[in-house]
């Protein structure tokens, strides 16, 4: 069957999610988080998008986007193929880090635009990772209160008001209102977080990072996989997410 042609956008705003491999966690650390980030900076000069906000989550990133002079997809596979070369020399692994086909949708009124920014903000508190969008580190929050560096801030900020201060007192409520914005999203069912799953397997396997596994001799691998899988609340993808061991060989292990 083929894919369905994704959506164009009449404005060039598009809300994009870009998520690993059966959920596989893409970012290990604070180093693959700034390097990504470099890589939006880098490509920006070269593809002449606007990036209006983003927010990097353990296992998918969110991006708020303008197309700049190519098609928004060729940027999105500069930005991934440069980043997943990297993350594998650094891990020494092999194969896809991201799911084929990101997801998107269009954003085509200044109004669906702040929606979109704020559910893109407030991700990290809807996932329980912070209690306030302030303390995220890891999204366009901080750029728009403080200093922008990749970030475009003064297009969304002048929709709030005209003087500045005004505006970012406007935008700092506007972003901390609760909402039940119903944007595309990515929904984990699960008892166990990730987080305390990698914890598991780290004790358990006695590596620094639940994706050592992946290279690991397969009767100690599987062993380790059996006993993770023993855990209630645990899900066989929920591992691969963590671990990027295809679903299938954690199911037969």
């Amino acid at each position: 069957m083929s894919r369905q042609a994704r959506q164009r956008s009449e404005s060039g705003i598009y809300h994009i999610i870009i998520r690993g491999i059966n959920k596989q966690v893409i970012f290990e650390d604070d180093e693959d988080r700034e390097k990504f980030i470099g890589n939006l900076q880098y490509y920006k000069e070269i593809a002449r998008y606007i990036l209006y906000g983003y927010c990097l989550m353990d296992n998918h990133i969110h991006l708020l986007i303008k197309e700049g002079k190519e098609p928004i997809g060729h940027s999105m596979k500069r930005i991934g193929v440069s980043y997943v070369a990297w993350y594998n020399r650094k891990y020494d692994r092999v194969g896809h880090l991201f799911q084929d086909r990101f997801k998107s949708e269009v954003v085509e009124t200044d109004a669906y635009l702040l929606t979109v920014l704020r559910y893109i903000h407030q991700n990290p508190i809807k996932a329980g990772k912070e209690k306030s969008v302030v303390n995220y580190k890891w999204s366009s929050y901080v750029e728009y209160i403080g200093q922008n560096k990749i970030v475009e801030t003064g297009f969304i900020l002048a929709i709030f008001a005209e003087e500045h201060e005004r505006s970012i007192a406007s935008f700092k409520k506007y972003m901390n209102e609760q909402a039940d914005d119903n944007c595309i999203e990515i929904k984990d069912a699960k008892r166990i977080t990730d987080e305390d799953t990698k914890k598991m397997i780290q004790k358990y396997a006695n590596v620094k990072m639940a994706t050592e596994l992946q290279s690991m001799e397969r009767i100690k691998r599987d062993e380790i996989i059996r006993r993770i899988k023993g855990v209630e609340g645990i899900s066989t993808r929920q591992i691969a997410r963590v671990t990027g061991i295809c679903q299938t060989v954690i199911s037969k292990a």
